[in-house]
């Protein structure tokens, strides 16, 4: 593919290129380029939003590029901070490693094995003495390191920042100089992070990379960044009936905004959002799993939620005893799915029409229902247990 046609291709979904020049004249130069991503191993799983950036690296790949994946060992003991308006909790290197163990089984459900180098930055930063520990923190200023808006929000908000934070972009672009990356991926909240990177290169006389930065992928509640700590997320490890059930489960308004950052292609407004919805949860699991394994989530969702088919389908069983429906469904909730729901987040789905009995809305939250094995009580949109 010539250099104008690449840069076309990579541009899509993405937020901004400092610079396409850059980019254009690297893409030029007829060798692969080494792009970087960074990832912190801060919890065991990678969910949709790490898959976003995933997706582009793969794009390099299948351009002829070399992926250069890092394992931030060291970086994810410090944590962080864009974004955060408070300090991570700071995580032993115990912690870090037990969760780094399925990150490349994760990574190379998009990725190309082949064409990856997967590298830990605890290779240089273990051995660096105190001495070029000072020499590294001599290459900024604390200027430079403030300038960043999350920590100017935090100093107006009389928010501490310690110390430990303000080396962590001075760690991931030094990561940057150890692989001597032509282009660093990421999404925006690391941009600052991204341009110390080209600082730090240009000050030991490396090319500059070029930062390529996607837009932050919504949890489900559509309004934070996803993240396992917020519980708002769909890992790519997930069981297939799972990571159905949840995208299912998101707003009209947030299908749009996954449609092209997850499929890559627009949401046509002709369609039914219910079958917009399972196109797209169908998509996300034939990807991370298989395409049979999505027709059979598919069909046993159309089964567990179609209201003639719903007694035939394969539902958890909740053993319950006799009471008032919020009290029934709280622990249904609780006991089948794991889902702590308010009494009174149960109390609203009720006066929506969103529980049911045997195909019967439920209205009354204080109606005493007396519970018969193999009933079906119907939750939510996507939940239903059989009573045991």
């Amino acid at each position: 593919m010539q250099p104008d046609e690449a840069l076309s291709l990579l541009k899509q979904g993405s937020a901004q290129i400092i610079s396409e020049a850059e980019l254009r004249q690297k893409l030029a130069l007829g060798r692969p380029l080494r792009v970087k991503l960074g990832v912190d191993p801060t919890s065991p799983d990678l969910h949709l939003g790490h898959a976003l950036i995933l997706r582009k690296l793969r794009q390099f790949q299948d351009l002829g590029h070399e992926a250069v994946l890092i394992i931030g060992d060291f970086t994810s003991m410090i944590g962080d901070p864009s974004g955060r308006s408070v300090t991570r909790p700071q995580l032993s290197r115990e912690e870090v490693m037990a969760n780094a163990e399925t990150y490349r089984e994760q990574a190379f459900k998009v990725l190309d094995p082949a064409r990856t180098r997967l590298v830990w930055n605890g290779e240089w930063f273990g051995p660096m003495k105190f001495e070029q520990i000072i020499r590294l923190n001599g290459m900024v200023t604390l200027q430079q390191m403030l300038q960043r808006e999350d920590f100017r929000n935090r100093i107006d908000q009389g928010q501490p920042i310690h110390a430990h934070e303000i080396q962590y972009p001075i760690m991931q672009g030094w990561d940057s100089v150890m692989v001597q990356a032509d282009v660093e991926l990421g999404g925006t909240d690391q941009l600052f992070n991204n341009l110390v990177g080209r600082d730090l290169q240009k000050q030991e006389g490396q090319p500059q990379q070029v930062v390529l930065v996607l837009p932050i992928l919504e949890g489900l509640d559509g309004v934070k960044k996803m993240s396992k700590s917020l519980g708002n997320y769909v890992g790519l490890t997930e069981p297939a009936s799972e990571m159905f059930g949840k995208l299912m489960s998101i707003s009209d308004e947030l299908m749009g905004r996954y449609y092209p950052l997850l499929l890559e292609e627009p949401l046509d407004p002709r369609t039914h959002p219910l079958e917009a919805k399972k196109h797209l949860a169908s998509e996300i699991v034939a990807t991370y799993h298989s395409r049979e394994t999505a027709q059979r989530t598919l069909e046993e969702w159309n089964a567990r939620f179609s209201e003639k088919r719903l007694s035939e389908a394969d539902l958890p069983i909740f053993h319950g005893q006799a009471g008032d429906v919020v009290t029934i469904v709280t622990a249904a909730y609780s006991m089948a799915f794991e889902i702590l729901k308010s009494r009174g987040d149960v109390r609203r789905l009720i006066e929506q029409g969103s529980i049911q009995l045997d195909g019967e809305k439920l209205r009354d939250p204080k109606a005493v229902l007396q519970l018969r094995p193999g009933q079906v009580l119907r939750l939510d949109k996507t939940r239903a247990v059989r009573i045991g």
